[in-house]
C-alpha cells in the first residue's frame, strides 16, 4: 500500500467514526412519552447540528460563495459544476446498476466516458448534447429500492440532512467519487484545493433554496427536514411516489402546526 493511500485512511476512519458516534448520541437523546415525533426522536441533538453548520456555514462559506457568485461568470460556474458533477458520477453508475436499472446503468457508464474524454474531464457536458440523461442515483436510494425504510431523521454537521437509511451512502459517496483516488496519487497538494472548490461550488448551488429558507421558513430547521425528507422519498421513487405516501406517517401532519399545537399546550 502507498503512502499516500495510508494518508487517507485517517480520513475514512474518522468519517465512518463520526458516524457511529452520530448514532449513539442520537439513541441517548431519545425521549420518552407521547409527544417524541416519530420521523425525528432525536430532534434536539439535530438541533444543535443544524445550528452549528449553520454558523460555519454564515461564517466561512457564505461570504465566500457572495464572492464566487458575484466575480466567476456564469460559463465558469456551469464547467466548474460539470467537473465535480462528473467526478462523482460513478455513483451514479453503480447504483443504477444495484437498482436493477441495466439500461440505465451502460447509458450512465457511456456519459461518464463520454463528459471524461470529449467533454474534456467533466469540463463540458457533452453527453448530454449527445441524448445521455443525466440521473440522480445513490447508495441511499439503493437501500430505499431494495425496501429499507427510512429510519429516523438525522442532520449530520457539515454534511447536513439525513437519515438512518441514507448515512450508510455517505461512505459509498465517497469511495465511488474519482476525487478520492486522485488525493490517493497526487496527494494533498492536488486534493485539497479541489476539495475546497467542490465544497464552494455546491454551496453555491444552494444558494437559492437557502435564501428562500431564509426568507420564508418560520421554523428553518423544521423547513429543511420537511423538504429534505420528501425530497429523498421522491428521488426513491423516480419522480413518482405513490399517491397515499404522504397521507401516511412521517408526513400526516404539518411540522409547523404541529409545532404550535405543543408550544400552547405547555
Amino acid at each position: 500500500m502507498s503512502s499516500n493511500k495510508i494518508n487517507n485512511l485517517p480520513k475514512i476512519i474518522f468519517l465512518l467514526a463520526l458516524i457511529l458516534i452520530l448514532q449513539g448520541c442520537s439513541t441517548l437523546s431519545q425521549k420518552d412519552g407521547s409527544d417524541v415525533d416519530p420521523v425525528d426522536p432525536h430532534e434536539d441533538i439535530n438541533r444543535a447540528s443544524y445550528n452549528f453548520t449553520d454558523k460555519v456555514d454564515r461564517v466561512f462559506f457564505e461570504p465566500v460563495v457572495d464572492v464566487y457568485v458575484e466575480y466567476v461568470p456564469n460559463a465558469a460556474q456551469r464547467s466548474i459544476g460539470n467537473f465535480y458533477d462528473n467526478l462523482s458520477y460513478p455513483n451514479v453508475v453503480l447504483n443504477a446498476f444495484l437498482q436493477g436499472k441495466v439500461k440505465q446503468g451502460f447509458a450512465d457508464g457511456l456519459r461518464f466516458l463520454v463528459n471524461s474524454t470529449v467533454g474534456l474531464f467533466g469540463l463540458f457536458d457533452m453527453a448530454t448534447h449527445m441524448g445521455l440523461e443525466k440521473h440522480d442515483e445513490d447508495f441511499g436510494q439503493t437501500l430505499g429500492v431494495w425496501g429499507v425504510d427510512t429510519g429516523s431523521y438525522l442532520f449530520i454537521p457539515i454534511l447536513g440532512p439525513s437519515s438512518k437509511r441514507d448515512v450508510a451512502s455517505v461512505p459509498v459517496t465517497m469511495v465511488t467519487n474519482v476525487l478520492f483516488y486522485v488525493g490517493a496519487v497526487a496527494g494533498a497538494g492536488v486534493f485539497a484545493p479541489l476539495t475546497i472548490l467542490g465544497a464552494v461550488d455546491k454551496r453555491a448551488r444552494l444558494a437559492g433554496p437557502m435564501r428562500i429558507r431564509d426568507q420564508a421558513a418560520l421554523d428553518p430547521y423544521l423547513f429543511v427536514r420537511e423538504a429534505s425528507l420528501q425530497q429523498r422519498e421522491f428521488l426513491v421513487y423516480d419522480g413518482n411516489p405513490p399517491l397515499n405516501l404522504y397521507d401516511e406517517e412521517p408526513f400526516q401532519d404539518n411540522p409547523f402546526e404541529t409545532k404550535i399545537k405543543k408550544q400552547i399546550s405547555d
